[in-house]
């Protein structure tokens, strides 16, 4: 006899592999896992509960993530799916994993560097970029430019590189 306990994390893998395959609508060479988007997945009985932190609160792929996550999960067969949104902690770029590192650099862009722990409390805000050196991710150079604080997705700048004059998107650390 099989107890609720074992069909319940049974339930929690199978939905967490369908979950680990869904891409990010804004950049498809990730999944919602590798940028750290996805905070949990939650089985009780039929029911299948996903929650998610945005990139940021005003994210504009928000409403398609949480779609693609319950058409993925529908067609796997569960029936009742719920996609929470949590908004603290906020999402850092700390939580892209080494695998989504690896797939931005492959994909021409510039991953974010470590931000590191943040404490409790206010954030202090600067209105001056930090010089953050860019290294260039088809050549590796660190001799690169910001041209523009705004590439195709929010997260992103666009920068080029001094050395082999390629230009390349950078996301943005936060």
């Amino acid at each position: 006899m099989v107890s609720d306990a074992v069909l319940s994390d049974a339930v929690v893998t199978d939905a967490r592999r369908v979950v680990a395959e869904v891409v990010d609508p804004e950049m498809p060479m990730l999944t919602l896992d590798d940028l750290g988007v996805v905070r949990g997945v939650e089985a009780d009985g039929d029911a299948v509960t996903v929650t998610i932190t945005p990139t940021y609160s005003g994210c504009p792929a928000l409403e398609v993530m949480r779609d693609d996550l319950r058409a993925r999960l529908t067609a796997a067969g569960y029936a009742r799916v719920e996609v929470r949104t949590v908004l603290s902690p906020p999402w850092s770029t700390d939580w892209i994993s080494p695998e989504g590192r690896r797939k931005l650099a492959e994909h021409g862009v510039a991953p974010p560097d470590r931000v590191g722990p943040r404490g409790a409390g206010p954030v202090p805000l600067t209105l001056a970029a930090p010089a953050a050196v860019v290294r260039c991710p088809r050549c590796g150079s660190p001799a690169t430019e910001e041209f523009s604080r705004f590439g195709p997705t929010s997260c992103t700048a666009l920068r080029r590189c001094t050395a082999c004059r390629e230009p390349f998107e950078h996301m943005k650390e936060h």
